[in-house]
């Protein structure tokens, strides 16, 4: 066995030469991690005071247990959600080349921001799942992101991953261009269990992966439709939050 160790680094070693790591943002050869220094320094990590529920980035600390205000006034299905990135510049291109581009070799990279921002709580998940795609979507792309990396998640926690518990029953419009409350009536109804899967849900406590969260909506209509199941909690995490700066 102790001959091994050498063995594996030659052949990182031959394998980096041979094929060198670039940055996912700018394709410069980077000699460890996932970004160059200029990529790291664009990308808005969110870290702590943010909403005990929705995750949202605070500017002063107000304590652990603090609430925003949208979530007092309209508390979400879910019961905790993080995102690791601030939805800015850098963060859309990187997602959109995963999503759009066949740029799967970001996933890796991205699972690790998803463990980051989900924290110790994410221990506690009996299994995970992921915001379903329309069929004509998923045809038109070939893969759901957000399976993707509930799969690779699930893999690295040693989680359940059921990518296929949810579906949505009927088409929806596009939700760009729509307010929250547009969003909300876009999706009513539209998340259902996947039929033969509604024994998988009561009493669990499900992590619900997505890839960007912008209004909530989205994730919300899935945290009804499992804790309509009998799911005993729901958490979110996504890669990227849409925060909107207040004046």
């Amino acid at each position: 066995m102790a001959l091994l160790a050498p063995l594996r680094w030659t052949g990182k070693r031959l394998l980096d030469t041979i094929l060198p790591l670039r940055c996912l943002g700018r394709g410069l050869i980077v000699e460890s991690g996932a970004l160059c220094p200029a990529c790291w320094s664009d990308l808005d990590q969110i870290s702590a005071p943010v909403c005990a529920c929705c995750g949202l980035p605070f500017s002063h600390d107000e304590g652990p247990d603090t609430i925003c205000g949208g979530c007092l006034a309209n508390p979400p299905a879910f019961d905790w959600a993080r995102a690791a990135l601030r939805y800015n510049d850098l963060a859309a291109r990187l997602i959109v080349g995963f999503k759009h581009s066949d740029k799967l070799h970001h996933q890796d990279a991205f699972v690790r921001w998803l463990e980051r921002a989900a924290g110790p709580d994410v221990g506690e998940v009996d299994l995970i799942c992921c915001v379903p795609l329309q069929r004509r979507r998923l045809w038109h792309r070939r893969y759901n992101q957000s399976a993707l990396l509930a799969n690779a998640l699930a893999q690295r926690l040693g989680k359940t991953a059921t990518p296929e518990l949810l579906v949505r029953r009927r088409a929806t419009p596009p939700q760009a261009g729509l307010n929250r409350r547009q969003r909300i009536e876009n999706l009513r109804g539209a998340m259902i269990i996947r039929s033969g899967m509604e024994d998988a849900v009561p009493g669990q406590r499900i992590l619900l992966v997505d890839d960007v969260l912008t209004t909530g909506a989205t994730v919300d209509a899935c945290a009804k439709a499992l804790k309509k199941a009998g799911a005993a909690h729901i958490a979110v995490v996504t890669l990227a939050r849409v925060v909107r700066e207040t004046t």
